[in-house]
């Protein structure tokens, strides 16, 4: 039976590191708890690890950070310290962490975290951890040494391990040595979809027995879009299509540029529809961004935007002819749900995770048949070509997961 906890501590890690960087799928949960948490009954509190230990924020202190992660605030601008280690380290956050020292209501060392949570937490405190950030045995074991501790943990995926041909080596040990941490220390795991939950079981069962596993799907809300610097946003002429996401092996995107270097030796120019790629380029992806560098599409109906604010992703995403998504493996696959969200057309991979979460609105493809991508493509883009546009098109309904839901779910649990 559940009972209500008498406080809740949020891990907020990863959160520190976005410094006015667009948030990516992962960053995206980590502020929906944030908000969720902060505005629960109980008090929240927060934890982040820093390069001098660790820092304990109470709720009013948590409120300031999200003040600023909103943009509603401005962080505290560096100091002659701050800028020459900014100079050092290409990195922000020595100012953003200094700052941070004078919100927070404790700080330590690793070696005293058990200590301060001791003498400032209440016992019966839920730890809510959703970023994958300090998953290491030393910190949940210090975490479960609070009396009466639960911990819940968030897990996203564990593509890592399916797909090892996708990750660095040590990226691949790195999360086998936390995969297994989170089976002993972890109360609860919360995942995304059934899917995942699947997986997680499946490479935990082999080391012993697996805790209690919540699946919540995760919400997606226009309001991502709403707190930028309204910019205005990139146009193109229709028909054009958008891929959205970290630029990564598993996206499968050299297959895209395939099939738009074979329209180019078929089409005019001026039939062929543009190729908007948006996102972060990523690791294992220099053959790729070389491509991409060297096409002689690019500026013309090839085009990469790496940073754009989420206003200007909006503008684009929610005006496209199509969205394009043809991963090879996801555990819930944010942007496509996002695109079906505005009423833009999806195609995807035929992943179970896709059917599971988006049901009968997308065009689904089978991940490595190109023939058919490039069929479907053309025939959402040929509606376009000609005196009149297809805007008024009619698009089969879809009703987005909501954040609402899933903290109903993960709520009961944490």
């Amino acid at each position: 039976m559940f009972r209500r906890p008498t406080a809740r501590l949020f891990e907020v890690t990863r959160l520190m590191r976005l410094y006015a960087n667009r948030p990516t799928g992962v960053d995206r949960v980590c502020l929906a708890y944030l908000n969720a948490l902060i505005g629960e009954q109980e008090p929240c509190f927060g934890l982040a690890r820093t390069r001098f230990g660790y820092l304990l924020f109470d709720q009013v202190g948590l409120l300031a950070i999200q003040q600023r992660l909103q943009q509603k605030k401005q962080w505290l601008k560096p100091n002659i310290l701050h800028r020459f280690l900014i100079r050092k380290l290409h990195w922000e956050q020595p100012a953003v962490e200094a700052e941070l020292r004078k919100l927070c209501l404790a700080r330590c060392t690793p070696r005293f975290l058990a200590r301060m949570l001791r003498r400032n937490l209440p016992e019966g405190t839920v730890y809510v951890n959703v970023d994958q950030a300090n998953f290491s045995a030393r910190h949940l074991q210090a975490i479960r040494t609070f009396p009466g501790m639960r911990v819940a943990l968030f897990i996203h995926d564990v593509i890592p391990l399916d797909f090892p041909e996708y990750q660095t080596p040590e990226a691949y040990k790195k999360f086998e040595v936390m995969l297994e941490c989170a089976r002993v220390y972890a109360n609860v795991i919360l995942t995304n979809s059934h899917v995942s939950k699947e997986a997680i079981t499946k490479h935990m069962s082999h080391h012993g027995p697996v805790p209690e596993i919540t699946v919540a799907h995760l919400g997606v809300t226009e309001d991502y879009f709403q707190f930028q610097n309204r910019r205005p946003a990139p146009s193109f002429s229709k028909p054009y299509f958008v891929y959205l996401g970290t630029i990564e092996p598993r996206r499968n995107i050299p297959m895209l540029l395939d099939i738009w270097d074979r329209l180019s030796k078929r089409l005019d120019k001026t039939e062929i529809p543009h190729l908007v790629i948006c996102g972060r380029r990523g690791w294992m992806v220099q053959e790729l961004t070389d491509r991409l560098d060297s096409s002689p599409l690019r500026g013309s109906v090839l085009h990469e935007y790496n940073d754009l604010e989420d206003d200007q992703i909006f503008n684009i995403l929610s005006n496209a002819t199509g969205m394009l998504f043809p991963s090879r493996v996801e555990g819930f696959g944010l942007p496509p749900v996002e695109a079906a969200m505005l009423g833009t057309p999806v195609i995807c991979s035929d992943l179970p995770v896709f059917k599971e979460i988006l049901g009968d609105y997308p065009v689904y493809v089978g991940v490595s048949d190109s023939y058919s991508w490039k069929k479907v493509i053309l025939s959402l883009a040929g509606a376009y070509f000609g005196s009149e546009g297809r805007d008024d098109q009619e698009r089969s309904g879809f009703s987005p997961p909501s954040w609402e839901a899933h903290f109903k779910t993960a709520l009961r649990v944490t």
